[in-house]
C-alpha cells in the first residue's frame, strides 16, 4: 500500500504550501510530492526577470514584480487543474495580494494607483467562483530566529543584502494574513515539529493530518452541494 493510500489522500488533490521566505516551502513541497507520487509546481525564482531589480529598488519594481507573479501563478493554477490535480504547489497565489502588494503599498514602495490596479486585477482573476482553489493550504510557521537562520544558511545574495527589518515586517504580516485567511482549508505546521533533511519518516505525521483535512473538506463541500 502506498503512503497516499495509507493516509487516504485522493490522487487528484491539489495542496499548496504557504509561509514566509526561508520557512522551507520548497523542501516540504518536494518531500510531499515524493511521498505521494505527485507532481510539483515550484516557484520559478531563477527565471524571474524582475527579482534582482526589485531587491535593488523596491519602489521602482514592486508593481512589475507583482504583476509578473500574478500572471505566472494564474497560468500555473489553470494548468494544474486542467491536468487533473495530483500536485504540490510551492507558494500560493493568495500571498501575493495579502502579503507582498499590500506591504509595499503600506510602506510607500508601491503607489496607490498601482496598488488599486493590481488589486482590481487580482480580484477579477482569483476572487471569483470560477477560480480553482486548492483542496488544502499548508501554512509553515516557526520562530523569527529560526527563519532568519534558514535565510542566512541558504545564502542567496539578494536576500543577504535585504535589511533585517524587512524580514521582520514580512514575518508579522504573514501571521496576520493567515489568521484572516478563508479561501480554502488550512493546516498549520510548525517547522520545529519535523526534520525532513535528517528524518524522512517525519513526513508521515504530516501526511496523516493532510488526509484527515482533505476528507473533512470534501465531505463539507458535498453537503453544500446537496
Amino acid at each position: 500500500m502506498s503512503l497516499r493510500e495509507r493516509y487516504n489522500i485522493p490522487n487528484d488533490s491539489v495542496i499548496t504550501i504557504a509561509g514566509t521566505v526561508g520557512v522551507g516551502k520548497s523542501t516540504m513541497t518536494n518531500a510531499l510530492a515524493e511521498a505521494l507520487n505527485f507532481r510539483t509546481s515550484l516557484e520559478k525564482v531563477d527565471t524571474n526577470p524582475y527579482l534582482d531589480k526589485f531587491y535593488a529598488d523596491f519602489e521602482r519594481w514592486s508593481f512589475h514584480l507583482q504583476i509578473y507573479f500574478l500572471a505566472e501563478r494564474f497560468k500555473e493554477q489553470k494548468r494544474i487543474f486542467e491536468y487533473g490535480g495530483g500536485f504540490i504547489q510551492d507558494r500560493s497565489i493568495y500571498e501575493d495580494t495579502g502579503i507582498f502588494a499590500k506591504m509595499h503599498y503600506d510602506k510607500g514602495t508601491m503607489s496607490e494607483v498601482d496598488y488599486e490596479t493590481y488589486k482590481s486585477l487580482f480580484d477579477a482573476m482569483v476572487m471569483t467562483p470560477y477560480f480553482p482553489h486548492p483542496d488544502l493550504l499548508i501554512y509553515l510557521e516557526g520562530s523569527f530566529e529560526d527563519i532568519i537562520g534558514r535565510i542566512k544558511e541558504r545564502g542567496r545574495p539578494m536576500e543577504q543584502q535585504t535589511p533585517l527589518d524587512y524580514w521582520d515586517e514580512m514575518f508579522k504580516r504573514y501571521e496576520n494574513w493567515i489568521n484572516n485567511f478563508n479561501s480554502c482549508p488550512i493546516l498549520r505546521i510548525n517547522i520545529a515539529d519535523y526534520d525532513l533533511l535528517n528524518d524522512e519518516g517525519s513526513i508521515e505525521p504530516v501526511l496523516e493530518k493532510i488526509g484527515h483535512f482533505i476528507q473533512q473538506s470534501r465531505k463539507w463541500k458535498s453537503r453544500q452541494l446537496t
